[in-house]
């Protein structure tokens, strides 16, 4: 992204973001509620455009570009995506759709290829004993990993989460933290970007930082340099104390 705006009416989202996401990174969003965060996922995710400004993705730029040959290529999770699946699909009918870019089957055909990715997705995601369960019976931490199974499933090039720990428990979120941790490390794993309101919901693993506040970038880059008492005081509008143990972070107010 390059001096990209984002205007609605009156309210600017976006102010002068300038943003590179390279293959091998793993970026963490933080801000505080109205920041712009949601905003520019969905710029990356090609789900809108910008009022001013350039936003190249996956070598394509928006506005030059068929998004609807694109967004396959990007995986998503939000709440958003979350509303429009309905509870009586089963799971594994919610993970094998991603291949065709729709929320639960209809017609579609789907191949041996398919039907083996999706069930090798759903058994690293500790969801595979759901396959069969309406998505409504699962546990908000199930849905949670049922979505990002859903995301994987297209073997996309980016991976957007939008707030993955939202909702959960302690134990929902530390298991989601430690498999979104392990995802991260792995060498062939999608380039990654994460939204969240807490450093706690950080995994370790994450390389990147950017913080943002009404609309403008307060500090990116690596996350060691990012991520410091300065800046996420700066970033939420109150005197923080952070600490690191372990790879993880805690931050209170100081």
């Amino acid at each position: 992204m390059t001096g990209v705006d984002v205007v609605r009416g009156e309210n600017h989202l976006l102010r002068g973001v300038g943003w590179t996401v390279e293959a091998d990174h793993r970026w963490v969003i933080l801000g505080p509620n109205g920041a712009g965060k949601t905003t520019l996922l969905q710029l990356a995710a090609a789900q809108m455009h910008p009022t001013r400004g350039t936003v190249s993705l996956l070598g394509e730029t928006l506005g030059a570009v068929d998004v609807f040959e694109l967004r396959p290529r990007i995986g998503l999770t939000s709440a958003a995506l979350a509303q429009r699946i309905s509870p009586r699909e089963t799971t594994g009918d919610i993970v094998v759709s991603a291949g065709y870019a729709v929320v639960g089957r209809w017609r579609e055909r789907y191949d041996v290829h398919d039907l083996t990715r999706a069930g090798i997705l759903m058994q690293q995601w500790g969801i595979a004993q759901y396959a069969h369960r309406p998505f409504g019976t699962l546990s908000e931490g199930e849905r949670k990993r049922a979505q990002i199974a859903r995301a994987l499933m297209p073997d996309p090039e980016l991976l957007l989460l939008d707030e993955p720990g939202a909702g959960l428990d302690l134990g929902g979120r530390e298991d989601l933290v430690t498999r979104l941790s392990d995802l991260a490390r792995y060498h062939y794993a999608p380039a990654q970007v994460l939204v969240t309101h807490h450093v706690e919901e950080i995994p370790p693993g994450y390389t990147h930082a950017l913080l943002l506040r009404d609309g403008a970038v307060v500090a990116s880059g690596a996350a060691d340099d990012v991520l410091t008492a300065g800046n996420l005081s700066d970033t939420f509008g109150l005197k923080l104390a952070l600490t690191r143990t372990d790879g993880r972070f805690t931050a209170r107010r100081a």
